[in-house]
């Protein structure tokens, strides 16, 4: 899909913002050496050039540049915002913005009148001083219509492509924000997750990703799949900017860090106790290298590390009963708050996807629509029974069981295999993943960029108990800094091994 600048956008490509760290420019705007405006047409010009490859920008904003005359004016009169003050930021297109642009998941049934009012996220972005650039693509409904879907592509915008190679997967349903991120189309990105959807795509995209504690963030206007499991979460990349990020957009919280910058450490690993989960890594010998490497990173920085821990994760159908039963009404009771859309219930996009197939179900259906709908209500027994189910073994038996048992800081695992290529015809093709006993408990996971298989990135993860993002941001730092992963994409079409 093309793209057009916003209004009054007059692009200079002098500026070049290409793999600049949020926390730089945050300087330079605050030192005057650039104003907000200049970096917001920036970033706009760099969107309509880049964006031809990845497809990860649905919408941009048409009042950007406006907004951020308006805050280059505040700084004039020494009123700066807050700590985001400039910083163009996109965000995915499940998060409600009061403001001209739609808010859709990506599915054509909610194309029309832009929400009512600002989600949280979008709240507290404009409250820290951030220039909300636009909305991101994504897996249409953050990935949960179908059992066999293509990670990356909505009905409204098409398929977003790795920038790392254009034929390979994003994965989900963060698709958008992680390509976005990676080819530097913002200062940083917000996706969400349910169950991998911000560190899977992180991965990917060679990113830091922060899915923190559920409720750290409000959820409040996000397009839900799951209340238990749902969270936005920053995407950046370099810990630095992702934890700026976190701080600013997380709500005030009694006993919780506001300001992660002082466990920016790089010797945040010394002294820590770290366990291994080798249980997620498979056996490619490449991506298995990946982890043996990062775990002798660790232990030269200071880590005291406990091979082979395990967690039992024996919960899978019951987190997909949980998902199915609060998708249905925890999406009805989103939809009463949209006026104007095409679309009031669950059951109302299951027929406006049947009727609109040709556009909608081109390559996957919605077989987990349909169940969902048959689903009953959040007092049926099924669902309270696979949510108790959920809850002890992920946590009370899953993580703070591991936690306890060896007397661990934090779980380090391998957090992805290497992008698939895309395939409409048999859907996605992931190999491993970590994300599942985090996302599944609600706990904070934080991926950060660990090597390259065939120059297609591998993250590796950090997770713990509830509310100990300052600790795992400080691990990931420490590693981050020792090893210096991140390298820019280069928009190959495909890549070679040779």
């Amino acid at each position: 899909m093309g793209l057009t600048l916003a209004a009054g956008c007059s692009a200079s490509r002098s500026l070049d913002v290409e793999e600049v760290p949020l926390h730089e420019l945050r300087r330079k705007i605050e030192n005057r050496e650039i104003s907000a405006r200049a970096l917001t047409e920036a970033y706009l010009d760099r969107i309509a050039r880049v964006d031809e490859l990845t497809h990860s920008v649905i919408e941009v904003n048409p009042d950007a540049v406006a907004i951020a005359g308006e805050l280059d004016r505040l700084l004039d009169q020494g009123k700066p915002k807050g700590p985001l003050h400039g910083m163009p930021i996109l965000i995915k297109d499940n998060i409600d913005t009061g403001d001209r642009m739609m808010t859709t998941a990506g599915s054509l049934a909610l194309e029309g009148p832009p929400a009512p009012s600002d989600a949280g996220i979008a709240k507290r972005l404009r409250d820290a001083g951030a220039v909300i650039l636009g909305k991101t693509n994504l897996s249409e409904w953050a990935n949960i219509r179908s059992t066999r879907s293509t990670s990356g592509w909505s009905g409204r915008g098409g398929l977003t492509r790795n920038p790392y190679s254009l034929d390979r997967n994003c994965s989900g349903s963060s698709s958008g924000s992680g390509a976005a991120a990676a080819a530097s189309l913002c200062a940083a990105a917000i996706g969400t997750e349910t169950d991998g959807s911000i560190v899977s795509p992180s991965s990917l995209n060679c990113l830091v990703g922060i899915k923190p504690t559920v409720g750290l963030l409000s959820g409040k206007g996000i397009i839900p799949i799951s209340h238990t499991q749902d969270t936005a979460g920053p995407m950046a990349r370099c810990v630095r900017d992702a934890a700026l990020l976190l701080g600013a957009i997380q709500e005030p919280r009694e006993g919780t860090v506001s300001d992660y910058s002082r466990y920016l450490d790089d010797q945040g690993l010394k002294g820590a106790r770290i366990g291994i989960a080798r249980q997620f890594w498979g056996t490619n010998a490449d991506i298995v290298k990946i982890g043996n490497d990062a775990v002798e990173v660790m232990k030269r920085l200071g880590a005291d590390v406990v091979e082979d821990v395990k967690l039992d994760i024996q919960y899978n159908d019951a987190e997909t009963e949980v998902l199915m039963y609060e998708f249905k009404a925890d999406l009805n009771a989103y939809l009463a708050t949209r006026t104007g859309v095409k679309v009031k219930t669950l059951a109302d996009v299951i027929e406006f996807n049947n009727r609109n197939a040709g556009r909608e179900m081109p390559y996957f259906s919605q077989e987990n629509f349909v169940t969902a709908q048959a689903k009953g209500d959040l007092k049926s027994k099924g669902y309270i029974e696979a949510l108790e189910k959920c809850r002890k073994l992920s946590r009370a038996d899953g993580i703070d069981a591991v936690l306890a048992k060896y007397k661990l800081d934090a779980i380090f695992s391998i957090t992805d295999g290497p992008a698939w290529i895309t395939d409409y015809i048999n859907g996605d093709h992931t190999t491993i993943s970590c994300s599942t006993p985090a996302a599944v408990a609600g706990y904070p996971h934080v991926t950060v960029p660990g090597g390259f298989v065939h120059g297609l990135p591998i993250g590796v993860s950090f997770f713990s108990t509830a509310w100990t993002e300052a600790r795992l941001i400080r691990y990931a730092y420490s590693f981050e800094q020792a090893t210096k992963v991140r390298k820019k994409p280069g928009y190959v079409p495909s890549v070679r091994v040779s």
